[in-house]
């Protein structure tokens, strides 16, 4: 497939902004019209005063390392919403192209396509929550760029599977899969599938296992000319130093990583059990994530009571298929007892 053919022509022919740290990191820097007397605030190790890195080169350089991929391949984001966004901004010609959504899903694609004034086909998962291939081709138009998955899904927090996922990738339009809580599941990423699937965009975050939403920091793996024209699209200096920083040194804690996931794997299967045996929870759906799906009797019911106690659920009976069902992200063994608590309560 040529990926070229599927990027706007006035994106293939832009000329991109040429930033003054592209050229030069160190020496006496006087190009850049920056404050050369320093900041009004410190941080030891970093020049605040100096725009960062405009290419990201050490915190790429990690990442690509820990998927196994050349740096080439990486790109880093202000969260994965930048990612979705360019992608989007890069493939998508506004009132001409589409975009195929697997429903119910994050919903941040959708929003990106409609800022952009793309056309969104909606595709939805069966009652498994897996990929219908057949209803994925009958969706498909000639004008359609993307396909937007997630894998574990938000908000139903299962696995895709893996072979389906790749099956769309013969279909024609770059395939996105959002791996934002891969962290959690028993399958590795697919990441490493890019190197023989160029149409395959695979996104990670660190907001979720990593616990740092405050950073804002995703990325994606993808083939190198993707990878090329989001670097060439993105703001100069999208990531900040502080989180660049921040973000390199977290990529070392892997100890500390893997018991955080253990503790909330743990905790999750605990908290699932539990639910399940409360009268007013109809059905608990298995989670490959850091949050559960439930049904409920009456998930508008249920949501109001918890929020009157001060307990925040994600009510998401509005989407297709999730009739009465709440989302609950796995807190504390501490924050999930008063949850249970109050379900218990509201039940009486």
């Amino acid at each position: 497939m040529n990926i070229e053919s599927l990027v706007r022509t006035n994106i293939r022919a832009l000329k991109p902004y040429h930033s003054a740290r592209q050229d030069f990191l160190s020496g006496i820097l006087l190009d850049a019209n920056e404050n050369s007397f320093g900041s009004t605030m410190s941080e030891t190790g970093l020049s605040l005063n100096r725009y960062p890195d405009p290419s990201q080169h050490e915190l790429r350089v990690a990442l690509a390392g820990m998927n196994g991929v050349a740096v080439e391949h990486v790109f880093v984001g202000v969260g994965s919403d930048e990612v979705i966004d360019l992608l989007v901004r890069i493939f998508c010609e506004p009132r001409k192209d589409s975009i195929v959504l697997l429903e119910p899903t994050y919903g941040m694609y959708r929003v990106a396509a409609s800022i952009q004034d793309v056309e969104v086909r909606s595709c939805l998962l069966t009652d498994k929550f897996q990929i219908d291939m057949d209803a994925v081709k009958n969706t498909l138009s000639k004008s359609t760029k993307l396909i937007f998955c997630c894998s574990p899904n938000n908000p139903t927090a299962n696995l895709l599977k893996p072979d389906d996922i790749l099956a769309m990738c013969d279909l024609g339009p770059l395939v996105i899969v959002d791996e934002a809580y891969i962290d959690f599941a028993p399958s590795s990423s697919m990441a490493k599938q890019v190197l023989t699937h160029p149409q395959l965009v695979v996104m990670r975050t660190l907001s979720k296992a990593w616990g740092l939403a405050g950073i804002r920091l995703g990325y994606c793996i993808a083939d190198p000319v993707i990878q090329s024209y989001m670097m060439k699209v993105k703001a100069p200096y999208n990531i900040n130093a502080l989180t660049s920083r921040t973000a390199v040194q977290a990529l070392r804690k892997k100890d500390e990583l893997r018991r955080s996931i253990d503790a909330i794997v743990c905790e999750r299967e605990r908290l699932s059990q539990a639910l399940a045996s409360l009268p007013c929870i109809t059905q608990v759906f298995p989670s490959d994530a850091n949050f559960i799906l439930v049904r409920c009797t009456d998930a508008g019911a249920l949501y109001a009571s918890l929020v009157k106690k001060e307990i925040i659920v994600r009510n998401r009976s509005t989407e297709p298929l999730l009739k009465n069902c709440l989302r609950i992200t796995v807190g504390t063994r501490e924050e999930n007892e008063q949850l249970l608590l109050a379900i218990k309560e509201y039940g009486a």
